[in-house]
């Protein structure tokens, strides 16, 4: 099948004839199931082959869906970041992959989601005539009968989700712009759905980045024009643009570069830094902008105005009422970062971040000068805060509740590093996870908590209990055990912790303690199985560590916990390469609660005591 095709707009539509949806970046994909499943690209090119995961999901639930066949979906199949946003340079390297054994490996870690938004056909009735409002009703139904998730969620298991609409064109753009999506697609209420037709009934409105910069040459043989910033004194290209520019504005560019020029070469007329224009691109991918489009000259500049600082500021289209204060100021040396780096990584890894700072008492340590000068531990919320900082009062401190990211981002700017949380939510009874904290002596002795990581593993997998795993940033290593909200108590997890710690130093005495005093310890490692109680805390998953390496409490796979892993290899500066990469290791972490067996396992060691 061809795809109907929204048309592109620049400005907002508005009215009561249209409903919004959130615009993701990725696949456009036709789900047909009959007999046989088929999964299409807007090319009509097979897509199952390289996204296994979304067929062995379909088989699976192949008898919840049978009812509803012969059946036609209409979709994106997506990287899933966060809720209104898909990774775009995810999506593209999957796509390119032809190596089996890889294709495979992505799926486990890093499942992609097929993002539904039409049905055109559903036990066996062809929909593609009736109203867009008729569709989405029948759409949501069957979504609703068959229990699948009716809003786009990264941390699901279900790779089958809805993109719901929106009657409000500000409530939803305001949560495109602060979560930094592509756009939103206005959808006319009575619209059909048309093969093949870029349609006006269907207009796409991106979230445009902006960018001030110089034309560095013209290319001959396509008509574009290149552009750079300085980056520091040296010219930093940015990539190249053609459209937006009107036909007279574009033939006098071409004229002044042409006689201003001052190299000329088969492919291009080079001239000197000097004419300055403002872009408009979706981000930048390889180093290049996506659909820049050309917006305004800028006559007001200089080249030297057109920083490279200023363009990475801009990438991002961070929420008006975060004010972040003094973005280049250092926060650490080796690797360089300074407080906007900082910013943005926070923003990035927000989506893997904030799930496990939802609804806890927040603790933070704050480095007002970043790691070159003293720290302090912040509990109480400062009068200053913002109106959408939440706060929870718990035995007279009104600490900090870090639910959205408007919080983290404020928090960045305020130098908080690192981000301490209780065991358990504001609403849990007892414990929401057991966290085994594994401390060596020192990073020259990290072997030991791998070993004593591994040996718990074992344990673990003997017992059939679901686990994870993440450096502490610092020296350590912590196992991460979910438990069901509500249903255990900290006497509960006390007597699995104590049976694990005394497992471990029966298996090596020596290199395994649980003494608590480190004059006593000697160099071996102290499992600090008593931490594990109600009104202690422990570093968050993707918190930043103040040290001077920049480290990050980092969630890791299991199979990476072996002799070669390194804490210097999780920093600020390279974990969103890592999470696009390999994916994020607690993906799942949230469904293990539901799923994790642990009360046979507990019934057994109550019957020992």
């Amino acid at each position: 099948m061809k795809p109907m095709l929204p048309s592109l707009t620049f400005d907002v539509p508005a009215g009561k004839d249209w409903m919004y949806e959130v615009k993701y970046d990725g696949f456009r994909a036709f789900l047909e199931w009959d007999e046989d499943i088929r999964l299409t690209s807007r090319n009509e090119k097979s897509l199952l082959e390289i996204f296994p995961e979304i067929h062995s999901y379909l088989l699976n639930n192949k008898e919840t869906f049978k009812p509803y066949l012969p059946l036609i979906l209409d979709g994106e199949l997506v990287s899933l970041e966060n809720t209104y946003k898909a990774n775009f340079g995810s999506i593209q390297i999957r796509g390119r992959m032809r190596s089996e054994q890889r294709i495979i490996e992505k799926a486990k870690h890093s499942p992609c989601k097929l993002l539904i938004f039409d049905i055109l056909k559903v036990k066996g009735k062809s929909l593609t005539n009736e109203a867009y409002t008729k569709r989405k009703e029948i759409l949501e139904d069957l979504f609703n009968d068959i229990n699948l998730p009716t809003t786009p969620d990264p941390k699901s298991n279900q790779l089958l989700q809805l993109i719901p609409p929106y009657t409000s064109f500000d409530e939803i753009w305001e949560k495109v712009v602060l979560h930094d999506g592509e756009g939103i697609v206005a959808k006319q209420l009575k619209n059909k759905w048309e093969e093949g037709k870029r349609s006006t009934l269907w207009l796409k409105y991106k979230n445009w980045k902006y960018v001030s910069c110089f034309v560095t040459a013209y290319e001959k043989s396509n008509g574009y024009f290149h552009v750079a910033v300085y980056n520091e004194n040296q010219i930093h290209p940015i990539g190249l643009f053609l459209f937006g520019i009107k036909p007279d504005e574009k033939q006098a560019l071409a004229q002044i570069i042409k006689q201003n020029k001052t190299g000329e070469d088969q492919q291009f007329t080079h001239v000197e830094p000097a004419i300055c224009l403002e872009l408009k691109y979706l981000e930048m991918y390889e180093g290049q902008m996506r659909e820049p489009h050309f917006e305004r000259f800028r006559f007001d500049l200089t080249p030297k105005d057109c920083k490279y600082e200023d363009f990475i500021q801009q990438q991002k289209n961070l929420p008006t009422d975060v004010d972040i204060t003094h973005p280049n100021k250092p926060l650490w040396e080796t690797p360089p970062v300074k407080k906007m780096d900082f910013i943005h990584y926070l923003r990035e890894v927000s989506p893997y971040f904030l799930p496990f700072l939802k609804n806890r008492l927040l603790t933070v340590i704050r480095y007002p000068h970043g790691i070159f000068g003293e720290a302090f531990y912040q509990k109480n919320c400062p009068d200053y805060a913002p109106d959408f900082v939440s706060t929870e009062v718990h035995e007279g401190i009104n600490y900090i509740v870090c639910n959205n990211l408007k919080t983290l981002l404020w928090l960045g700017n305020q130098i908080s590093f690192e981000f301490h949380i209780p065991f358990q939510t504001i609403s849990s009874n007892g414990p929401s996870e057991i966290v085994f904290d594994l401390d060596p002596p020192s990073r020259d002795f990290f072997h030991l908590a791998i070993k004593a990581a591994n040996y718990i593993k074992e344990v673990l997998d003997h017992l059939g209990l679901i686990s994870f795993i993440k450096t502490s940033g610092n020296k350590g290593l912590q196992v991460y055990i979910p438990l069901p909200e509500n249903t255990y108590t900290y006497g509960d997890t006390r007597l699995f912790t104590e049976f694990v710690a005394e497992y471990l130093i029966s298996k090596e005495p020596e290199s395994f303690t649980i003494e608590r005093l480190k004059k006593n310890r000697g160099n071996r490692l102290y499992v600090d199985y008593i931490q594990h109680a109600e009104g202690k805390t422990i570093i968050a998953p993707y918190s930043a560590r103040g040290n001077k390496q920049a480290t990050i409490a980092a969630p890791l796979f299991w199979e990476e916990v072996s002799e070669d892993l390194r804490m210097e290899d999780f920093q600020v500066t390279n974990m969103l390469k890592r999470i696009n990469k390999h994916g994020d290791p607690f993906r799942s972490f949230f469904q293990a609660k539901e799923e994790q067996n642990f009360s046979p396992v507990l019934e057994f060691l109550k019957q020992q005591k």
